[in-house]
């Protein structure tokens, strides 16, 4: 009777898990088998002459002990042979010496404290199945959208239980800044990353990674859903703002309004999930160029320099369009140069000839290269665009000392005051510039020698006109 009380109630025990689990039968009989064999070895000294049979479907363990029949008195290991008196009571009645007799074990027999050696041994094994089945799960899952509410929350990580009661932890550089959970709230993340150490499963999640905000639109998105619609790249910097690049497989559909919705209707929710992240939603292109101008807006583009080997871009603005290139903080230029994977320097346009031009770099010789790193990083790459700067601006965003700014505004006068002796007719160009803005058509109309003469007439009548202010 203990028999079939005890072993159809493990049995049991192990289908309700194997229900709950999604373990296999093969496994189920496995573990089963191994357990038993376990705790026999340790009874008999051995395992190797026993069987173990088993029928989980009807709760049947069948434990059969073969042994070898030696004469009466004989017997030096009743773990591995039988007298044969013995074998042949035991409905085996034509059995002879040196035949195999088999014994059949009733494991209940054997009483309490084996039934409940048993039942740890297979509590244990079950465990150790438990943590391989979760850590097999969700290495499969790396990346995917889960769902989790929260258990507890300490001070640098959050314990969150999903469906099932796994345990999954939001470490608090995972979480987006402004995140504030109560227990029994319910929040989404993606997997991050899976370990089993020490056979010991350790799920993290993170609602700052690049592929929430994938799975976010997928699902908010039934075209990305259905790979009508890709994303092709994203740039996050959590809480602040995202860039993302989509394109369609069909030229009917536009990815941009799609991933955007009536009113905004679709992205809407996006942001809220992301504690209102800025995310612009930008068509993707395989031409950088127009990529990087896109990635760039608001701001307009007035021309690019690429260098496709050190992924280098230099982005030439009109002066009121540098401020949106760069964005609060450089938040854009950093999003746009995340999203493209190009290093962008951003610089002015003012409108000058850049082959009459003269960059920084040839000043190294008599300006300190610290100095024309300062200048470039507030956009000023060439020397006109210096000269063209006020000079409060320049000593105020670069952060230079006054006599260090007229230092290096007296250089670059220098050289291009040298330039002009060079040109006799080029003194006539600012003025030129200032009346009519056609600099070219108005030099071949005003000669060099009327020029002069006016200029000399200037200063004849300088003193008379002192003169006449001080009466």
């Amino acid at each position: 009777m203990a028999k079939k009380e005890e072993t159809p109630n493990m049995v049991e025990s192990f289908a309700e898990f194997k229900q709950l689990k999604n373990i296999d039968k093969t496994t189920m009989i496995s573990v089963l088998e191994e357990s038993f064999r376990n705790v026999l070895a340790k009874m008999f000294g051995t395992d190797e002459n026993l069987d173990v049979i088993m029928n989980p479907d009807k709760g049947d363990v069948q434990i059969f002990q073969n042994l070898e029949v030696v004469p009466d008195g004989e017997v030096s290991n009743p773990n591995l042979q039988i007298a044969l008196t013995e074998a042949r009571a035991d409905n085996d009645p034509e059995v002879e010496i040196g035949e195999e007799h088999t014994k059949e074990i009733i494991f209940a027999d054997f009483g309490r404290r084996a039934i409940l050696t048993l039942r740890q041994t297979l509590q244990s094994k079950i465990l150790e199945l438990q943590k391989e089945a979760i850590y097999n799960k969700f290495k499969d899952l790396e990346g995917e959208l889960v769902t989790g509410e929260v258990y507890q929350t300490w001070s640098r990580e959050t314990l969150l239980l999903d469906d099932e009661k796994n345990e999954l932890l939001l470490p608090k550089n995972q979480a987006i800044p402004g995140d504030f959970f109560r227990k029994g709230e319910t929040i989404r993340a993606v997997i991050a990353n899976v370990d089993n150490n020490n056979n010991n499963p350790k799920i993290t999640v993170s609602r700052t990674n690049e592929n929430f905000l994938r799975r976010l639109f997928e699902l908010e998105v039934p075209e990305i859903h259905d790979g009508l619609i890709n994303i092709r790249a994203v740039a996050r910097i959590p809480g602040e703002r995202a860039k993302i690049a989509v394109e369609s497989y069909d030229d009917r559909i536009d990815p941009v309004g799609a991933c955007v919705g009536v009113k905004g209707s679709r992205i809407h929710g996006i942001v809220r999930e992301l504690r209102n992240e800025n995310i612009d939603v930008i068509p993707f292109t395989s031409n950088p160029s127009l990529f990087i101008q896109r990635a760039l807006s608001p701001a307009k583009v007035s021309s690019i320099r690429l260098d496709e080997e050190s992924k280098k871009a230099e982005v030439f603005l009109k002066p009121d369009q540098v401020s949106l290139a760069i964005g609060k903080q450089g938040l854009n230029i950093k999003l746009a140069s995340m999203l493209t994977g190009y290093v962008i320097d951003v610089y002015r346009d003012n409108d000058e000839v850049y082959e009459e031009d003269i960059y920084l770099d040839e000043f190294k010789d008599e300006i300190d290269e610290w100095v024309i790193d300062a200048l470039k990083d507030m956009g000023c790459v060439t020397a006109k665009s210096v000269l063209n700067t006020p000079r409060e601006e320049l000593v105020r965003r670069a952060d230079l000392e006054e006599e260090t700014v007229d230092n290096v505004l007296e250089i670059l006068r220098a050289e291009f005051e040298d330039s002009d002796d060079e040109q006799p007719a080029a003194p006539s160009a600012p003025a030129a510039d200032e009346a009519c803005g056609q600099p070219d058509v108005c030099a071949e109309e005003a000669p060099s020698a009327d020029i002069a003469a006016a200029a000399d007439a200037v200063e004849e009548n300088a003193p008379a006109d002192a003169a006449s202010e001080k009466e």
